[in-house]
């Protein structure tokens, strides 16, 4: 399995950017995606993560209100829409995918270590 993020760079605080997560060798109707951060010095931390087959999407409460997880099932990627950012937005961001057997989206959302592929990081920095 291979999960490619892009879409991160240096935006203005208030500014928006859309990251893009392709997925390959397995579809994203399978397994539930999510979409995590880690900040210089801070552990990795859950900002929003969707169930298989498009079901239930659930978010950090920092991202509430600003971030928008979407998919497109024929280009199988997804993608994290981040309005209104903050400097406290700066991050590596990855996407990851899990099977969740006895997990829920939730709990993933919670403790990154149940997903089970990574991809590699987007940098984004929010800064005047």
């Amino acid at each position: 399995f291979q999960l490619q993020a892009s879409g991160g760079g240096l935006v203005q605080p208030g500014g928006s950017l859309r990251l893009s997560c392709v997925l390959s060798g397995f579809t994203l109707d399978s397994y539930a995606i999510g979409w995590f951060r880690q900040a210089p010095g801070k552990e990795r931390e859950g900002v929003s993560c969707t169930a298989p087959n498009g079901g239930n999407t659930v978010y950090a409460d920092f991202a509430k209100g600003r971030f928008t997880f979407s998919r497109d099932k024929a280009k199988n990627t997804v993608y994290l829409q981040m309005n209104s950012l903050k400097p406290e937005d700066t991050a590596v961001y990855y996407c990851a995918a899990g099977a969740l057997e006895d997990v829920t989206i939730v709990q993933a959302l919670a403790h990154p270590d149940y997903m089970d592929d990574w991809g590699k990081g987007t940098l984004v920095t929010v800064s005047s």
